[in-house]
């Protein structure tokens, strides 16, 4: 038994999070949700500044938050299956 409910979820969240970010970044509310929820932008800083970053660069930041908050489905996901499928044999 194989299920993505978990990947498409927590997909899901990571491309809210980044459209709430982009609509509403000029407010300190959504501004500190973003940053506190995407790890790809607590590392954002080493590379670039992130008060005055590119459009490009901060695509790039979105992208690899939703792909992130997918990983982290897909994680549970294996691990659901795995354990689901551990007490079923016994």
């Amino acid at each position: 038994m194989r299920t993505t409910t978990f990947t498409w979820l927590f997909t899901f969240l990571g491309a809210a999070l980044c459209l709430v970010h982009y609509l509403f970044h000029d407010h300190d509310a959504f501004y500190m949700l973003f940053y506190a929820l995407s790890v790809p932008a607590w590392f954002a800083s080493t590379f670039t500044n992130i008060y005055e970053i590119s459009m490009f660069r901060m695509l790039v930041i979105y992208v690899l938050t939703i792909a992130s908050w997918a990983l982290v489905g897909y994680i549970i996901d294996r691990f659901s299956v795995s354990y689901t499928g551990r007490h079923r044999n016994k």
